[in-house]
Order: C-alpha cells, then sequence, then structure tokens
C-alpha cells in the first residue's frame, strides 16, 4: 500500500468537495491510497511523484464514486442526473435503436451495490480510481460489457447447414503465388513475437483467444480491472504487429510494400495460421510471475 502524509490527504480531500457527499476524511484518504497502490504496484514512489500523481486525478468524480459506493442517497440521485442520459447515449451509439440500454441499465445495479461482503456494500465503484474522469470511465465499462455480449452470442449462434439457402458461400480468391512463402513467413515471425512476450501477457492471450474468458473473468482470476485486462491486450496486439513487421523487414528482407502485401494476405485468409497453437500451451496461472505490467 502507498501511504499518503496526512497534510496531502487533507487538502486533496478539500478540493474534491469531499464533504459535500458525506464522505468521511478517512474513506477518500482510503480511495486515494486504493488509486496510488493500482497506479505504482509495488514501486516504492517519491513524494514528489506522489504528489504529482494524486494531484492529476478527477478528485470530485473520485469523492462522488465513494459517496456512491457507501449508498449516500443525494450523492446516488446526483449520478443518476448527472450521468444517466449520457450513459444512454454511449449505449445508443453502440447499438442504435436501443438494444444496449439494458446494459446501461444493468450497470446501476452493480454500481449501487447489491450484495455485501464483511457489512459493506460490494459497489462496481471500488474499481474506479480516478485516474480517468467518471463519465469516460462508465463509457469504457459499458463498451466493454457490449464487447463481451457480442462476443458470447458469437459462440453461441450455430453455422447454417452447407445445404441450406442461408449457407456461407465460399469466398472467390485469386491465387495468390506468394501465398505460401508469406504463410511461413508470418508464422515465423508471428512465433517469435509471442514467445518474445512477458509470461503474464501470454496468459491473457491464452484466456481470451484459446479459452474464451470474458475480461471480466480474466480480471477476477489475475486481480485486475476488466479495463485494465482490456488495455493490456490492446497493448500486446499492438507489440505482436510491430515485432512482426520489424522480424519481416530485419529477418526475411521484405520492403515495406512486401510487408504490407503479407499482413494483408494473411489478414485475407490466415489459412492454417492459428493462436491457438502458439499460446494455447502457454504458462499457467501458477507458474506466472508477479504483475509487472502496471
Amino acid at each position: 500500500m502507498t501511504p499518503i502524509p496526512a497534510a496531502l490527504g487533507k487538502r486533496l480531500f478539500a478540493q474534491a468537495g469531499a464533504e459535500r457527499w458525506r464522505v468521511s476524511p478517512g474513506r477518500f484518504t482510503d480511495a486515494l491510497v486504493a488509486s496510488a497502490s493500482k497506479a505504482f504496484g509495488e514501486k516504492r514512489a517519491s513524494a514528489d511523484e506522489l504528489d504529482k500523481y494524486l494531484h492529476s486525478l478527477h478528485l470530485e468524480d473520485l469523492a462522488l464514486a465513494c459517496a456512491c459506493a457507501a449508498g449516500d442517497e443525494a450523492a446516488w440521485e446526483h449520478f443518476i442526473a448527472e450521468h444517466r442520459p449520457a450513459l444512454y447515449r454511449a449505449a445508443d451509439a453502440l447499438e442504435p435503436g436501443g438494444g444496449a440500454r439494458d446494459l446501461a441499465d444493468s450497470l446501476y445495479g452493480e454500481l449501487f451495490g447489491t450484495t455485501e461482503r464483511d457489512g459493506e456494500r460490494r459497489s462496481l465503484f471500488r474499481y474506479f480510481h480516478g485516474r480517468s474522469s467518471l463519465s469516460t470511465w462508465l463509457r469504457s465499462v459499458l463498451s466493454q460489457r457490449f464487447i463481451d455480449r457480442v462476443r458470447t452470442r458469437r459462440r453461441e449462434d450455430e453455422l447454417p447447414e452447407e445445404e441450406s439457402p442461408s449457407a456461407l458461400p465460399a469466398p472467390d480468391r485469386a491465387v495468390d503465388p506468394e501465398r505460401d512463402r508469406y504463410l511461413k513467413l508470418m508464422r515465423l515471425a508471428l512465433t517469435a513475437a509471442v514467445a518474445a512476450l512477458d509470461a503474464r501477457d501470454r496468459l491473457r492471450l491464452k484466456c481470451y483467444y484459446v479459452q474464451d474468458l470474458t475480461l471480466a473473468a480474466i480480471g477476477r482470476m489475475l486481480k485486475e480491472h476488466e479495463a485494465t485486462v482490456s488495455r493490456h491486450l490492446t497493448r500486446t496486439r499492438k507489440e505482436i504487429r510491430e515485432a512482426i513487421e520489424q522480424s519481416l523487414r530485419r529477418d526475411h528482407g521484405l520492403d515495406d510494400r512486401g510487408v504490407a502485401e503479407c499482413l494483408e494476405s494473411i489478414v485475407s485468409d490466415p489459412g492454417s495460421l492459428d493462436l491457438r497453437e502458439l499460446v494455447g500451451s502457454g504458462p499457467d496461472r501458477k507458474n506466472d510471475g508477479p504483475d509487472r505490467s502496471h
């Protein structure tokens, strides 16, 4: 845990206007400690680093989240009035016609906290650390709920019978004379890129792409917020692509045009190239080291 100097905590408490929502100084300081500990992990932050980080937080939003998590009625009414319209707009942007509004509504139960543990309400707000605005965080959570639902539906949808009118037609593709070569180069580059990843990054890939776990399930297993899991997966995919492009240039002599053609060829038809083969035998959680990716 990252300790917060009493004087600094007092200043931030006043700056956040936490008294408005009847948030106690101790509770607000606990939220600051949780945020700083999440940001710095095992690193011992200097006084200047800690001060700079804490002053960068959306303190008023953090105070409101603390009050809502505690079940303060006035804070909750303010939250609903201020954020529900924007959350509905975000839901309609994800699925025009109102199809995603049920996801927005379901968030309120999780945010309010319908269960208790050790006498404390278990609210989704405990995962909000003030690093982004509350509205941005809510949209991120909603978007991930939507993505998880789409992935679940796709897994559940059955493919049509081959002879049925709705059968998926085989695409017409011209034979690419470089196809086999590109596939071989991509396999080599991708294998090297995945092997070079941190063990925890490979584990996330395995859970998401091989075991088809949701971000929420991966987060529970790795003790990370699902938004953190999503950020790490996005970063890992970017690192893999960059490593592949570098390998194709450095190790296999492709120029920019060749790299682009190779990537386009594989994206349009991955053939026997399967990420499951590369991460399916990755490390188990018990063999995974501490999280140093924050």
